[in-house]
């Protein structure tokens, strides 16, 4: 793994006045995103915002309408899968499986963009799924079948995978979606981590108060748009709840951390529609 990989001053990861269009219809508005190597950001929106559209564009799995996604420096159109694959990891929000593979096996996937080519895993490939298991606390189920796994085992054991993919950035599409209390902060602690090791991390997340008190900075998308980007503390306001949310909210601060944390208190009343 070379977090280091490309430009030392570019940024990690980049998206340059991007559009994404689905069936006619536009999703994403002139997106402009980055994310830094040693950086932990949490991209925030409510439902419909765009925030998988943007991170399956940016994993290039949507293509783009318009605009630019560069990954360390590379040009993402100009990139085989194999070679984004071994620059960029994504956690997908569906982890669904109709196939019976044991957890390892789907792990020792995350291996695979960096085998040569009609070769197979090795001891060494097989060392690193079993630690990437043990990094989410899934070594107990290593040889139980994916299917069979409760939905937040699965998003644990497909982070595994991302982790054994040993890529410089990481796309995590809420992660913490189907796990109880211990386990979400297991993964954010997780995340913080693999900052820490140089990573560039870019998660969707919906617990404003989590992602404020665990992320370096917060994007947030509103009607496919980003609306705000900064750090919590300028990004988490009682403004921003009732605009982007559509709730009255009482917006504190955590007493240990000191970041801001949110406590919805009403729904606001729709805004009227124009011309009415």
């Amino acid at each position: 793994m070379q977090p280091t990989e490309g430009p030392v001053n570019a940024a990690a990861l980049t998206a340059s006045d991007l559009d994404v269009a689905l069936s006619g219809h536009a999703i994403l508005s002139s997106v402009d995103l980055s994310v830094d190597r040693g950086e932990f950001v949490g991209l925030l929106g409510p439902n419909g915002a765009g925030k998988s559209t943007l991170m399956r564009c940016l994993a290039g799995l949507t293509p783009a309408s318009a605009g630019r996604v560069r990954i360390l420096g590379h040009d993402g159109v100009d990139l085989s899968t194999r070679r984004r694959a071994q620059l960029l990891a994504m956690v997908p929000q569906s982890t669904d499986l109709d196939f019976s593979f044991s957890a390892t096996e789907v792990v020792l996937m995350g291996r695979h963009p960096h085998l040569a080519r009609f070769s197979f895993e090795t001891a060494d490939d097989r060392a690193l799924a079993a630690d990437a298991l043990a990094q989410v606390g899934m070594s107990r189920l290593a040889e139980r079948e994916v299917g069979t796994l409760s939905g937040g085992e699965r998003q644990l054991v497909f982070l595994a995978k991302a982790i054994a993919q040993q890529t410089p950035i990481l796309l995590l599409d809420e992660p913490i979606s189907a796990l109880d209390l211990r386990h979400q902060l297991e993964v954010l602690q997780l995340a913080q981590r693999l900052r820490d090791r140089g990573h560039a991390v870019l998660a969707a997340l919906h617990d404003i108060s989590f992602a404020a008190r665990h992320c370096d900075r917060l994007v947030v998308l509103h009607d496919g748009r980003v609306v705000a980007d900064g750090p919590p503390e300028q990004v988490v306001t009682v403004a921003l709840m009732a605009e982007v949310y559509g709730v009255e909210a009482a917006v504190g601060h955590d007493p240990y951390s000191g970041r801001p944390t949110v406590t919805p208190l009403t729904v606001l009343p729709a805004p009227a529609a124009a011309g009415v």
